[in-house]
């Protein structure tokens, strides 16, 4: 039989061990001041995630964003009934590069922050740490977009899995003051192979797909609300042009005279889009003499 002076020293040990034990767990998120951003990041070291204030938000707004009326219009009347704590939709956002899609989300927020709209920023690696954000979240009296940028997922990654219990798959339902906004260049978020389609079938007559583009689409359909963007026609990309070199000083002059070179700026991108208008602008604005200062 064990001697009591043996056990307690056991029992020494034992807490000794758990005490290291504790103290390389890392230790539970903590809610950030939520009083200083009305953005945020997901940020993680050793193991430990926090949520990180963005100190200067891009100040983009929706009147900057040109030729995407019909997809600014149905972004901003979801976003009204989720900031008026009406039934609203997840939102995935597919399309073309440099179309507007990540600017639409940052111009939707910049125009409802007064009403109380946050947004949270999560990379697509850290998305397994889903439920741990969410918990920060619940019974806020804020309302929050985690937005998920440039979204995708590869064969073998498993990180999809959180984002489609968290949309609509859990046995917990979600915060009503949280809602999905993700943005991606791949409509159903994964790839998809042409070998995918022998595995489809028949039933009467009618074809149905296999099991593996099953799963893939059901990831995209947890979404309630489908924004498409197109490549920009040239006088898409033009009228992008002009609006972004007003707003950064150029004279009329100078954007009507530079119009063949914004064509040849964008030939030789390979990309006809509002991301590479900007970037014209940009470059022809920094190229302008500053206006002389007149003399006392």
């Amino acid at each position: 039989m064990t001697d009591i002076p043996t056990l307690e020293r056991l029992l020494a040990r034992a807490e000794a061990v758990l005490g290291r034990l504790e103290a390389s767990l890392p230790l539970p998120p903590t809610p950030p001041d939520w009083a200083a951003a009305v953005a945020f990041r997901w940020r993680k070291s050793n193991g430990r995630g926090w949520l990180q204030a963005v100190r200067h938000p891009h100040p983009i707004r929706l009147a900057d964003l040109e030729t995407i009326d019909d997809q600014k219009d149905r972004m901003v009347a979801n976003t009204r009934q989720f900031v008026a704590g009406k039934p609203a939709n997840n939102v995935l956002l597919t399309g073309s590069r440099g179309s507007g899609k990540s600017s639409l989300v940052k111009a939707v927020l910049n125009e409802f922050a007064g009403q109380g709209l946050r947004l949270i920023e999560v990379d697509k690696d850290d998305l397994i740490d889903l439920a741990d954000i969410l918990d920060l979240l619940e019974g806020r009296p804020e309302r929050f977009i985690i937005f998920c940028d440039d979204l995708s997922f590869e064969a073998g990654e498993t990180a999809y899995k959180a984002l489609k219990s968290v949309l609509d798959g859990s046995v917990a339902a979600p915060p009503d003051n949280v809602l999905i906004y993700a943005t991606s260049n791949r409509r159903h978020l994964m790839p998809e192979y042409f070998s995918e389609n022998l595995e489809s079938h028949t039933v009467d007559g009618e074809i149905h797909p296999g099991e593996t583009i099953e799963e893939k689409v059901s990831l995209s359909d947890r979404f309630g609300l489908w924004l498409s963007f197109y490549p920009f026609s040239q006088d898409d990309y033009l009228a992008v042009y002009r609006h972004w070199a007003h707003e950064l000083g150029v004279a009329e002059a100078v954007i009507e005279a530079s119009e063949r070179e914004a064509l040849n700026w964008s030939l030789g991108r390979g990309s006809r889009s509002g991301r590479t208008a900007w970037q014209f602008a940009r470059d022809l604005a920094g190229r302008q003499k500053p206006a002389r200062k007149k003399r006392p």
